[in-house]
């Protein structure tokens, strides 16, 4: 399991503040206990998110590029959140409407829905992706299929094999929060 942690410095600096000024005055945060989650004993919730169905699903004709052979998954911690994912990368020699198609009926055969964070509401941050959400008791899985480009696969660490070259890159990424509340792909 990878852990990833990013922190940002103002709510560093925030929580720094409030702790001490709560040990100052003898005061407790409301919620404290419950404000932050870390990725300890996230393993079994990584596994569940690695099991559907949808990660193994592709096109005909898309290939696991060289260097994404492994299922990515794990956890990685942001400003005292911890976000459960598991992701495949594939490249498809077709186009992104083709991409999109089959992932719309893949997910909605598999009972995702499509989440109000999708492409064209308000609230999308990605141009071409699609997002679906997947409910279980009080707690939301969320499903996101988003085209790669080659800045992202360059922020992430990886140059783009020549299997980019000849096709559409794509991500297929299932997560889910640690603690079990609402999740959407806004992230």
């Amino acid at each position: 399991m990878t852990l990833r942690t990013r922190t940002g410095r103002c709510a560093a600096a925030l929580l720094t503040a409030a702790v001490a000024g709560g040990v100052l005055t003898g005061c407790q945060i409301a919620g404290a206990s419950s404000l932050f989650v870390s990725c300890e004993g996230t393993e079994s919730g990584v596994a569940e998110l690695e099991s559907h169905a949808v990660l193994g699903s592709r096109p005909e004709g898309a290939v696991v590029p060289r260097g994404f052979e492994d299922l990515d998954s794990g956890c990685w911690e942001d400003s005292g959140e911890a976000h459960l994912y598991a992701d495949r990368t594939y490249v498809f020699p077709g186009g992104r409407a083709d991409v999109i198609e089959h992932y719309r009926t893949a997910a909605k055969q598999d009972g995702w829905k499509p989440s109000r964070t999708a492409p064209g509401s308000p609230k999308a941050n990605r141009a071409e992706s699609l997002c679906f959400t997947l409910g279980k008791g009080s707690s939301t899985v969320t499903l996101d299929v988003y085209f790669l480009t080659e800045e992202i696969l360059k922020d992430e660490g990886h140059r783009p094999g020549p299997e980019f070259a000849s096709g559409t890159g794509y991500r297929v990424s299932v997560g889910s929060t640690a603690d079990g509340s609402t999740a959407d792909c806004s992230d």
